[in-house]
């Protein structure tokens, strides 16, 4: 009615499940074994359903595309680890997900297969996509001011030509054919915001032209949540509406560096995390940070990022710590 305040928006209180196990990881070796049951025991806490396929149904149908973003760049051992990428597809096809419906991807394929998932998804029959290789569509753009040098592999690109643009346009993965996604994130540290978790993993490689954001952090934190809050006709939103669940893999922490795998600045961890809340995730991975970089007595604090904020604000997850419930499940 007129003169009535509107309800403010906000996110839902998160809850982040984190299941433990000593022995999942070591020496530079996953346990297949122990993956499984963690990311069995992660999926009944998350979902409530002791029954793994009505976990799985509870989350996707056999009549969507499933598409398992990961973080190959740093390569099998620093980034996402197949282990639990497989146990994740298994899990799908129990639950009567078509394998040709379940898709692998990240920014090139060439990552991809220098991650090695590309014998996972010869294994199961699954498809590999490169969010470059696949293309751009041309009618789903995220515009705004900062510009970017155009390069081989940008939509707009015209060989022999500098051109520059404000435009980058989503991958054609996710406006043709992904309609649920399963993000799997490993925990490595982001000199600039914090984590390169699962905003940087959901946002990496899903626009062209996206250089640009690296030209100063205000433009990158601005841009990571609302590429993720990019919506088509009906307005939904192409990443943030689709995200079915999210895992950081934990089972190694990576404090210093980026985006290679440093492995003198890695440990094992031995731990999964889910949530529907990927914010929630990644404000807990930049604490699990703080807290074993101050554990080895290292001197190092990236600045306190606004992205986190800037993603609750469009409402795509939690940011305040104090709203967040953590549950703890060791299994060995």
């Amino acid at each position: 009615p007129p003169g009535e305040t509107p309800p403010v928006l906000t996110v839902p209180e998160p809850q982040i499940n984190v299941i433990r196990d000593d022995h999942s990881a070591d020496r530079w070796e996953v346990d297949p074994k122990a993956v499984d049951q963690m990311v069995l025991a992660g999926l009944q806490q998350v979902t409530g359903k002791e029954d793994a396929t009505d976990a799985w149904r509870s989350l996707v149908t056999p009549e969507d595309t499933v598409g398992i973003k990961v973080n190959a760049g740093p390569g099998r051992i620093g980034g996402t680890r197949s282990e639990v990428v497989d146990a994740v597809i298994r899990g799908l096809l129990a639950a009567k997900v078509p394998a040709k419906q379940i898709v692998i991807w990240d920014t090139t394929l060439k990552e991809l297969r220098s991650a090695q998932f590309d014998r996972l998804a010869k294994r199961h029959g699954v498809r590999l996509a490169g969010s470059l290789d696949t293309g751009w569509d041309e009618s789903v753009t995220y515009d705004e001011s900062t510009l970017g040098t155009l390069i081989e592999g940008d939509l707009e690109f015209k060989t022999g030509e500098e051109t520059i643009s404000r435009k980058s346009h989503l991958t054609r993965l996710l406006t043709k054919e992904i309609t649920r996604i399963i993000s799997i994130q490993p925990l490595i540290n982001h000199n600039r915001v914090g984590v390169s978790g699962h905003l940087v993993g959901l946002t990496r490689g899903a626009v062209d032209n996206d250089r640009r954001f690296d030209v100063a952090t205000v433009i990158l934190t601005e841009a990571l949540p609302n590429i993720i809050a990019l919506e088509n006709e009906k307005q939904e939103r192409y990443i943030g509406d689709r995200i079915a669940l999210c895992i950081t893999d934990a089972l190694y922490v990576q404090f210093l560096g980026q985006s290679k795998a440093l492995l003198h600045y890695t440990e094992p961890l031995g731990q999964l995390w889910f949530s529907s809340d990927p914010v929630a995730l990644d404000i807990f991975g930049i604490e699990t940070l703080e807290a074993k970089r101050q554990d080895l007595e290292i001197e190092f604090h990236p600045p306190r990022s606004k992205l986190y904020e800037n993603a609750t604000t469009v409402l795509i997850g939690e940011s305040d710590p104090k709203r967040r419930k953590v549950e703890y499940l060791k299994r060995n």
